[in-house]
């Protein structure tokens, strides 16, 4: 797909991999519009006021794009965040508000976009899933599992659109330093959990340290672009260091409990 005058939707656009997505794409020559709840611009690029959690304003926000852009050529859906603690301390309500933005946040971004992806006969999706949405992370389990549901839901959905020449990937990182460390919300405010306290302190710090010295997000940014303009994108492609992505291989090579013993120190929970 050529750059020149293509349109792309970044979600998440305000900060992180969204916001280095807005800026790549844009130094490259797409036609750029980064959807945040902060409706925060950049250079080369227009910013929208657009919260993925709520219908309303994805549709609308969406709508908006195409009545001044005439189309949407790409979407990357990067909004996300995370939840941590332990899974029988998280509250339900917990466990929603991250599927929210985490999962169904990308979904009603994807059925916004669709009709006019199909109306064209061509477009692109980038889902920004994780390593962690194929390897479970202790601690985070419900961040795990909204990324597990997306791995699903990109996956069907590929095939049902592959006929209108719409093209869904997967973006999977591993650990980017990015201000999503720092935005991470406790589940409870880290209070109730007392049974685990001394093995979710342990993951977690180690999950910071690992992403305080992760991969830069423009790595990130430069595989979406990667993506965007090959002939045949992928379905999957993970982005970061070798050693974690090679858990991605090694855990679909190896029986499990080898795998599962081989990943606990790098988890953190030896």
């Amino acid at each position: 797909m050529d750059a020149a005058g293509r349109v792309a939707v970044v979600t998440g656009a305000s900060a992180g991999i969204g916001k280095a997505c807005a800026e790549r794409l844009a130094a490259a020559g797409w036609a750029v519009t980064g959807a945040s709840r902060r409706g925060t611009g950049g250079s080369g690029w227009a910013g929208l006021v657009m919260d993925v959690d709520t219908d309303a304003s994805v549709q609308e926000g969406i709508a908006g794009v195409v009545a001044r852009e005439g189309r949407v050529d790409a979407l990357v859906a990067a909004a996300g965040w995370g939840v941590a603690g332990a899974a029988e301390y998280t509250s339900i309500a917990e466990a929603k508000a991250q599927f929210e933005t985490n999962f169904w946040g990308c979904v009603r971004v994807v059925q916004a976009v669709l009709p006019h992806m199909r109306a064209q006969g061509a477009g692109r999706i980038v889902l920004i899933s994780s390593i962690g949405g194929v390897i479970g992370i202790p601690f985070q389990a419900y961040y795990s599992a909204s990324k597990f549901a997306l791995e699903g839901f990109a996956e069907a959905t590929a095939y049902e659109v592959a006929p209108f020449g719409v093209h869904v990937t997967l973006v999977q990182p591993g650990n980017i330093a990015t201000d999503f460390t720092a935005c991470r919300v406790f589940a409870g405010g880290g209070a109730g959990d007392s049974a685990y306290s001394a093995a979710m302190t342990k993951a977690i710090s180690l999950m910071e340290r690992d992403e305080a010295n992760g991969a830069p997000a423009g790595q990130v940014a430069a595989a979406i672009e990667r993506v965007l303009s090959a002939t045949r994108p992928p379905r999957r492609m993970s982005v970061g260091k070798a050693a974690e992505r090679a858990g991605l291989l090694a855990k679909r090579l190896l029986p499990f409990r080898v795998f599962e013993a081989a990943a606990k120190g790098s988890l953190g929970v030896e």
